[in-house]
């Protein structure tokens, strides 16, 4: 991560309003999260500002979503940060930003899902509406949604730091899982849209429900087992079989091991970043090892 040297404050926020967008600017701001690309900023009650802060590729994510999200979040059927307006690079703020509508919910890495039944449904149909065919010229991912033999390299490194740092009681039970999805047949239909980056802090949660979507960076057309990953990232033990009979067209078994192998990745990141938050290094998010640990218990059948 690398952090904007410029800080930004309420303030700074504020100004920009008054320079760009005068109509919103006297609305109460006020930070919401610092995320890993972006600070969200509060902007009254429906709002919320987007403002690039710790990578070089914020910029880019942002401006992919200002440009494509408006045009899928009518037909998803739960709330999703529609963008609203696109700030440019001034003196003020050297970077875009944006300001979207504001989901409310609690992240679920801090408050996850415990009605696994009816979170498995709210998710099964929230990504068969979101996986429709993607037109030719949308966005491609940063390694994501593409064939998973390319991130081997990248799996190996992480399960490496991990076991190092014994994060993983059983290295050959994760290294397993990953190499039967790798071996699976590759996707053949058509890419899809997908969110790309389905991990717990992106999801927020209600009452022990899924309620909303948020952080559309990575969205890209692919392959869906990418995103149907989520399983057995956000539900609770047991809901993974609901989803996927829930979920249309129902998954193929060929696309569900190749999820198997997006969601034991995506563990192992977590376990990692969450490990750095422990150790209160920059990027760590403490909140990110436990949702991790309980996702590769679920996908490796390790007893509690």
């Amino acid at each position: 991560m690398t952090h904007t040297e410029i800080e930004i404050t309420a303030e700074l926020v504020r100004g920009l309003l008054h320079d760009q967008h005068p109509d919103l600017a006297e609305r109460p701001v006020q930070l919401g999260a610092r995320g890993w690309d972006n600070q969200l900023w509060r902007l009254g009650d429906d709002l919320a500002v987007r403002m690039p802060w710790a990578t070089q590729s914020a910029d880019e994510l942002l401006r992919k979503e200002h440009a494509w999200l408006p045009g899928l979040a009518p037909n998803l059927p739960l709330p999703v940060p529609v963008p609203q307006r696109l700030g440019e690079p001034s003196e003020l703020f050297p970077r875009p930003w944006i300001v979207t509508t504001w989901v409310p919910g609690s992240p679920a890495d801090r408050d996850p899902v415990t009605r696994g039944a009816e979170a498995a449904d709210t998710l099964a149909a929230f990504l068969t509406a979101l996986h429709r065919p993607a037109p030719d010229g949308a966005p491609a991912g940063r390694d994501r949604g593409g064939a998973l033999a390319d991130r081997t390299e990248g799996f190996a490194r992480q399960l490496a730091s991990a076991v190092e740092m014994g994060l993983v009681p059983d290295p050959d039970a994760v290294r397993a899982v990953w190499e039967d999805a790798v071996a699976a047949p590759r996707w053949s239909g058509p890419p899809v849209w997908l969110h790309a980056d389905l991990h717990p802090a992106n999801v927020l949660t209600a009452e022990g429900t899924i309620c909303g979507v948020i952080d559309f960076g990575d969205l890209c057309a692919g392959d869906p087992a990418c995103d149907l990953a989520a399983a057995w990232i956000l539900l609770p033990d047991g809901a993974e079989d609901r989803f996927h009979a829930a979920y249309r067209p129902t998954p193929d078994a060929a696309t569900l091991r190749r999820a198997r192998g997006w969601a034991v990745g995506r563990a192992l990141s977590g376990l990692l970043i969450g490990e750095a938050g422990v150790r209160g290094r920059p990027g760590g998010k403490p909140s990110w090892g436990p949702p991790a640990r309980e996702s590769l218990r679920r996908l490796t059948g390790a007893s509690r």
